[in-house]
């Protein structure tokens, strides 16, 4: 094949996967968000009342959920890449929809715990099986692109997912049920509906998809195979490849900071926001509530997309990590110090993009230097043991807030994470000098 053949088929292909693919997987991650965060919305919106939460409870209630999924994370991913993506994920989504729906009718302390325990349980796999798929379908130097438009999901999950929970909300009497429950009702649909959707839409590798042309479905199935096949030269694609290896630990690690950091945020934003009218005396309605809770998201959806887009034109390099990290250590107890709403938002959107400028950057580290099954578990590993801030930051946050009185000591701890993030991936790069795409790696280590 010629180069200037090559080269048009190589964009022909990159595109249909990211028009067919990258927004389907994407409104999947938009359902998969939403659908764990519900809770942040419902807590001081009734459900905290109705249920008699204090602070530490809600947070364990949030935080309780990454038990099941951690325990069944690594098994989920395995099972993914011996049964397909297409099985696997629409399972996933049709049994967390079936738990979600079950929150509508919880009426205890006790039962609220059991719930997001066993959503857990459903939901694990689901995050790193999709980073999985779209790595299967994309070759490495196009994948930092691909990652970031599949991540804008989460941070879009807020900016509209806010306003639908609150929303859903205001519907309060609908069906003879508390606002909050008909939120948990509504958000809990969709995923089922998806799911059924996934089972007949996705393919499992390039040669399946029907909508490849056969030069296509030939370049992007080569360039897939070679990569892979390089990358099984230099190591053993087994578990034991992985637990045996010091770069995945070190990457669990720092993803650890940054999850912290994500769901701090992420259950406990439209608590502080509801805690300005105490703060600063001015208050808000569940609607307005909604809408300043997706601002610093929408921040972070446009600072993601230009900060991975650079990642993707120079190559990833250790500061298109390190340097969000760092810059979120700073911003998270400078909010603490600011005298408005206005401004506290503006800081906490600092906080937002610099960890959702970070993160698709940072699942490219992975399959640069591993594949197949060692890749499966890899990601779910990093993934698996990064969630346990997931616990930590709900149970935690609330726990701190509890005995302080405020949120100060809680935001501290949070920055104090994504500053060990920061440290972390600079020690990384002293082990290499320079984070490259895997292709230029993989090159060097021949």
């Amino acid at each position: 094949m010629s180069t200037h053949l090559q080269s048009a088929v190589e964009k022909s292909a990159i595109r249909k996967v990211s028009l067919r693919l990258v927004p389907f997987v994407a409104l999947m991650f938009f359902i998969n968000f939403l659908d764990r965060t519900a809770i942040s919305f419902a807590g001081p919106n009734g459900m905290s009342e109705d249920l008699g939460l204090h602070a530490a409870q809600f947070g364990l209630a949030s935080g309780i959920f990454f038990i099941g999924y951690i325990l069944l994370e690594v098994p989920s991913n395995l099972a993914l890449h011996r049964f397909g993506a297409r099985k696997w994920l629409a399972r996933i989504m049709v049994s967390w929809g079936i738990v979600s729906l079950l929150f509508t009718w919880v009426s205890s302390v006790e039962g609220l715990y059991t719930l997001r325990l066993l959503l857990g349980v459903a939901e694990a796999g689901f995050f790193p099986g999709a980073i999985l798929f779209l790595s299967m379908w994309v070759p490495a130097r196009h994948r930092s692109k691909v990652l970031s438009l599949f991540y804008l999901a989460q941070p879009l999950t807020v900016v509209f997912g806010a306003p639908l929970a609150a929303a859903l909300i205001e519907q309060h009497g609908l069906f003879g049920l508390s606002g909050w429950r008909v939120m948990f009702l509504g958000v809990s649909i969709p995923a089922i509906v998806i799911g059924i959707v996934t089972w007949f839409y996705l393919a499992d590798s390039p040669r399946q998809a029907k909508w490849l042309n056969a030069e296509e479905k030939e370049w992007l199935s080569g360039e897939l195979e070679k990569e892979n096949s390089q990358k099984q030269s230099s190591a053993h694609p087994s578990l034991r490849t992985v637990l045996f290896n010091g770069r995945v630990w070190m990457l669990c690690l720092i993803y650890f900071g940054f999850i912290y950091g994500l769901y701090a945020l992420a259950f406990f934003l439209p608590t502080i926001i509801s805690g300005f009218q105490q703060q600063f005396g001015t208050s808000f309605n569940v609607i307005e509530k909604g809408l300043i809770t997706g601002v610093p998201y929408i921040f972070a959806a446009v600072v993601m997309f230009f900060w991975s887009r650079d990642a993707s034109r120079r190559g990833c390099k250790t500061w298109h990590i390190a340097l969000p990290a760092l810059t979120g250590a700073i911003s998270v107890p400078l909010a603490l110090y600011m005298d408005s709403p206005m401004a506290t938002i503006l800081v906490m959107s600092v906080t937002a993009s610099s960890i959702f400028a970070a993160l698709p950057n940072f699942w490219t580290l992975p399959t640069q230097f591993l594949t197949g099954a060692s890749a499966a578990a890899a990601i779910a590993l990093i993934n698996t043991l990064g969630n346990v801030a997931g616990f930590s930051a709900g149970y935690l946050t609330g726990m701190l807030k509890d005995a302080t009185g405020s949120y100060t000591v809680s935001m501290m701890v949070v920055g104090g994470f994504m500053l060990l993030s920061a440290i972390l991936m600079l020690l990384l790069n002293a082990k290499r000098s320079e984070i490259q795409p895997a292709h230029l790696a993989q090159e060097q280590s021949q």
